[in-house]
């Protein structure tokens, strides 16, 4: 909660605002789902919609190609501890690596070739 501010002369003066939560403990699980339904801002989202916000996963990605983490990060040129962070969750892929995993996870054989040099 944050506390609420007023000015008093040429300083900031911080005042906790006390709140009665028995309202609000005395809530049901009917009662918060109902809440939680009726508010337009919160309506449960469509599989299309949680399908269209999917994001492709590289370690599911690279196990499907059955490939090694340093196999997929050679082949893909990735590097292989930035792939490790991604598996690992300690980062996540920005949004042109996550279009080249999807590229990647749709036609690996294309990506492969456009990799290949010239012949």
């Amino acid at each position: 909660m944050k506390p609420k501010q007023r000015k008093a002369g040429r300083t900031l003066v911080k005042r906790r605002v006390a709140h009665d939560w028995r309202e609000f403990d005395a809530r049901t699980e009917a009662d918060i789902l109902k809440a939680a339904r009726s508010d337009p801002d919160a309506q449960p989202l469509s599989d299309a919609q949680l399908k269209r916000m999917t994001r492709p996963n590289p370690k599911v990605v690279r196990r499907a190609l059955g490939l090694s983490q340093e196999e997929f990060a050679e082949r893909f040129r990735i590097p292989v501890g930035t792939l490790r962070d991604w598996e690992q969750g300690r980062v996540q892929p920005d949004q042109a690596a996550r279009a080249y995993l999807m590229v990647i996870a749709r036609n690996p054989k294309a990506v492969r070739e456009a990799l290949e040099p010239a012949a």
